[in-house]
């Protein structure tokens, strides 16, 4: 299922309807949708990198208030609606054992923000949902999405725009490890947070 949604997904890149598109995805992945705005985003940009930059900023407006809806799903409606949507994508289990783990805890909640606005580890949805549940403050919590999905997001366009294809590659190829190391790294910055409270 996941297979042909990410391929559904990825055709509207090719459609002169591409950029409302990519408003959609970046909305919906960051509330409930599965598949991330980079399959419509990274395609559009290296195609037309004169265009990057702007798409950057559909992008990240998009997807901050995706986040603000998937944490008003959390703080508002969570058993009625946020709860059976995670069910569906099989990502309860994950939430629930991220709840436990955040335990109210609003450092470890902005960190979640950062490293999954950043690199999309946890799934951007579990976070903003849990921030919602968690009832962690809104203004933090918008400012804090502006900043993680507007650095991955222009830079990933200036990435493009100076490298292309070749950056393309690598971006496919290597993701993962880049991904992981932002979340290594947020980890120890985490540590050393803590440390000092």
């Amino acid at each position: 299922m996941f297979q042909r949604l990410y391929q559904w997904t990825l055709s509207w890149a090719r459609s002169r309807h591409a950029t409302r598109a990519l408003g959609v995805v970046s909305f919906v992945e960051s509330s409930f949708f599965p598949i991330p705005a980079d399959v419509l985003f990274v395609p559009m940009a290296a195609a037309r990198p004169d265009k990057a930059m702007s798409y950057a900023f559909i992008a990240t407006v998009t997807s901050v208030l995706g986040g603000i809806f998937g944490w008003a799903l959390g703080y508002y409606a969570f058993d009625l609606i946020a709860r059976p949507v995670l069910d569906f994508y099989g990502k309860l289990a994950a939430f629930e054992e991220m709840r436990a783990t955040v335990r109210g805890d609003l450092w470890l909640i902005l960190l979640l923000l950062v490293t999954s606005g950043l690199s999309h580890l946890p799934p951007m949805k579990i976070v903003t949902i849990l921030s919602g549940v968690a009832g962690f403050n809104l203004p933090l919590f918008i400012i804090s999405a502006i900043i993680a999905r507007g650095a991955r997001f222009y830079a990933l366009a200036w990435l493009l725009q100076r490298y292309g294809e070749r950056m393309l590659a690598f971006i496919e190829e290597r993701m993962m490890w880049v991904a992981g190391g932002i979340v290594a790294l947020a980890v120890i910055a985490w540590f050393v947070i803590r440390s000092q409270t």
